[in-house]
């Protein structure tokens, strides 16, 4: 499924000659082009793809006059000149995006964190959801090769760098406000947290640790598992049902549903329940949706862990078979080493 973006303004960070933060705004909004549609698709795919986000909101008590306060308003006042002139819209999401640009360069100085690169605001719909993704890039230089075997350097977004981004989901913001859960951002980066900047200058209070509540949800549907009984065929099988279906929610933005999930496990006929009545029974029920976290599906295929030199990763279905776990003397039997590993040991032996 492709996007259609109803506007993309891109403003550009910088330090000036006198060492100090500086924004240059754009006039005006970048035409739509196929090339730009394309670019939008990659922001979308690449920012759902990030592990590790959060969930929140904007925050309630903000005082007027701090610049945090002054986000929501004019996003409000943008909106609704949009919802009522579409066709003109893009008069007012200039001027909105640059008000955004200024308290991002505030929220830099106040913190004092120095950032450069390409701010870029998207407004977009996918899948009958529209979305606004700030983000701040940086470009990567790449050489081409034209048709006279010249070489050219060229400067591209490294969208693969992505670490500062926000995603506000629109339709939710006006429909449904009161559920908290339209803001998603990621949230770490080399140790420190993106709510340091990037969350304050559009007034944001994490809601959700999606990470933890991947974690429980996972750790629930293994429960799940082993209190049916079945055998490992079968709980591979499950697991890979609930890893296909993480991986649709993942790739079209929305939300794991506990609802739908329970339909890709079995039912317990004995005690009349699914998997969400398993969850609703825990001592901390699960929420009717979650965000889906790309990490979460390596906890599905496998065991993995490091620390005090060793690093070690197998998948699910061997434990009890090829790798036997002994809690008692807390070790590890491995039969059938890998040929890599194996042939280091013997010429190190």
């Amino acid at each position: 499924m492709s996007i259609l973006i109803h506007h993309f303004v891109v403003h550009q960070l910088f330090v000036n000659n006198e060492g100090k933060m500086q924004i240059i705004p754009r006039d005006g909004c970048v035409p739509v082009t196929p090339a730009l549609e394309q670019l939008g698709q990659q922001l979308h795919h690449t920012f759902v793809s990030k592990p590790g986000k959060g969930v929140g909101h904007f925050l309630q008590d903000q005082n007027s006059e701090e610049s945090a306060a002054q986000f929501a308003p004019a996003l409000d006042s943008y909106l609704a000149h949009h919802e009522s002139s579409p066709s003109d819209s893009d008069t007012v999401f200039v001027p909105f995006t640059r008000t955004a640009g200024d308290l991002l360069l505030k929220s830099l100085v106040d913190t004092g964190q120095v950032e450069t690169g390409f701010v870029l605001f998207v407004h977009y719909e996918y899948l009958a959801t529209q979305y606004l993704l700030v983000t701040l890039l940086n470009t990567k230089a790449h050489v081409e090769i034209d048709q006279q075997l010249e070489l050219n350097s060229r400067e591209h977004l490294d969208l693969a760098k992505m670490q500062l981004a926000l995603r506000i989901d629109l339709t939710q913001y006006r429909i449904q406000p009161e559920q908290q859960r339209y803001i998603s951002f990621i949230k770490g980066r080399m140790g420190r947290k993106v709510s340091d900047f990037f969350m304050q200058f559009v007034g944001c209070e994490e809601k959700v640790d999606v990470k933890q509540q991947n974690k429980q949800l996972i750790s629930s549907v293994e429960s799940y598992l082993s209190s049916e009984g079945l055998d490992a065929d079968e709980k591979t099988a499950h697991r890979d049902e609930v890893s296909s279906y993480f991986k649709q929610q993942i790739e079209s933005g929305d939300s794991v549903k506990i609802s739908e999930l329970a339909e890709k496990l079995p039912r317990d006929e004995e005690n009349h329940r699914d998997f969400m009545q398993f969850t609703q029974a825990l001592e901390s029920p699960m929420e009717p949706e979650v965000q889906p976290d790309p990490a979460a599906l390596r906890q599905l295929a496998k065991f993995s862990g490091q620390g005090g030199g060793v690093s070690l990763s197998f998948e699910r279905k061997l434990l009890g078979d090829r790798v036997i776990y002994h809690p008692d003397s807390d070790t590890l039997t491995i039969k059938g080493l890998p040929p890599n590993l194996k042939d280091q040991l013997m010429r190190n032996s």
